[in-house]
């Protein structure tokens, strides 16, 4: 019998450009997650960065093209997440993206995803067309338990 210590979870899935396909996919790495206990605040990280590139994915590399999908690889061991998302795009630079928190782009509606996915995962990559994206996220020390009767 393997003990949590040496559980290291695996998976490739290919959904249509549908992002309840993605929702999907996302509770199922969740759910691997929190099975092996990773702590509360890495997960909601890892959700939120999961959506935004799945979104982005979708919307701007597919296109919502339904006849085209999108690759999510994903490796999940006691101490790294390692998340992979790959569109049939023609993909983009990150570096032409104007800077979210510029004066000029505060009121835009769209252009903060990557900058969360890189605040909320340890790394994030893109190939050198721009169509995939890897993303990490180290796991964080367990925060400390407060002793009851007292607030954090």
């Amino acid at each position: 019998m393997s003990t949590i210590e040496d559980v290291t979870r695996e998976f490739e899935q290919i959904i249509p450009s549908d992002t309840a396909a993605g929702q999907s996919v996302q509770e199922r790495i969740i759910q691997m997650l929190e099975e092996l206990r990773f702590e509360d605040r890495d997960v909601f990280g890892i959700r939120l960065a999961m959506e935004e590139a799945l979104v982005n994915a979708i919307k701007h590399g597919n296109q919502m093209d339904p006849t085209k999908t999108v690759r999510i690889a994903c490796q999940i061991g006691q101490q790294r997440v390692r998340i992979e998302i790959e569109d049939q795009g023609s993909g983009f630079h990150p570096e032409d993206l104007p800077d979210p928190t510029a004066d000029e782009n505060l009121e835009r509606p769209c252009g903060r995803g990557i900058m969360l996915m890189r605040a909320f995962m340890t790394s994030i990559t893109f190939n050198p067309t721009g169509n995939c994206v890897v993303m990490t996220k180290d796991r964080s020390e367990p925060e400390p338990e407060t002793p009851a009767g007292e607030s954090a």
